[in-house]
């Protein structure tokens, strides 16, 4: 099980760690990259805390794209632990951001880009939760093909998140294999 919270600045160690766990062959975000989204879109970034452990075993940025009336939701980044995937984590963690999307921003769709190759995530997005999607050839930059993915959003919804921290953000200071405890 996992609890579904926002992230604070001071998830960032965890979250990059994870992130290179969840995506070890990819680049891995800057650490200023990971606390700018935290900034500007503090009700669009998402942890997953496993419940027994408070350990961060995934994350979710979502974040706004367009100008004037012609903006939508974008996912930007989705990882969840290899240890705790196909368990539920990232659809909770999509739930809390396609909500953040629409409660905070109004957003009648949400956007986002996958690898053609990435099987299991176009798995997630297409057949879990509801994404149309199309080709966009050579998307990234090693040539490979993406999938741009597109789901409209219901109306607004009642907020799912999880257990939120109390403890005003203390426990995540400490080490980053604390954090994510690899057992």
């Amino acid at each position: 099980m996992a609890d579904i919270r926002q992230a604070t600045i001071f998830d960032i160690p965890a979250i990059q760690a994870c992130d290179l766990l969840c995506f070890p062959e990819e680049d891995p975000w800057d650490y200023y990259l990971y606390e700018e989204n935290i900034v500007f879109w503090p009700r669009l970034v998402y942890v997953a805390e496993d419940h027994g452990t408070g350990c961060v075993v995934g994350f979710v940025f979502a974040e706004m794209e367009g100008e004037g009336t012609e903006t939508h939701g974008y996912i930007a980044d989705l990882g969840v632990l290899p240890t705790h995937r196909k368990s539920g984590i990232a659809k909770k963690l999509m739930d809390a951001a396609h909500n953040a999307l629409v409660q905070e921003y109004d957003s009648e769709y949400v956007s986002l880009h996958v690898l053609k190759s990435n099987q299991d995530a176009i798995n997630l997005y297409s057949e879990k939760l509801g994404y149309n999607y199309e080709i966009a050839a050579n998307f990234y930059e090693n040539g490979e093909d993406a999938y741009v993915m597109q789901k409209q959003l219901q109306e607004k919804q009642t907020d799912i998140l999880g257990t939120h921290s109390t403890d005003g953000g203390s426990r995540h200071k400490s080490s980053v294999v604390d954090l994510l405890c690899q057992a």
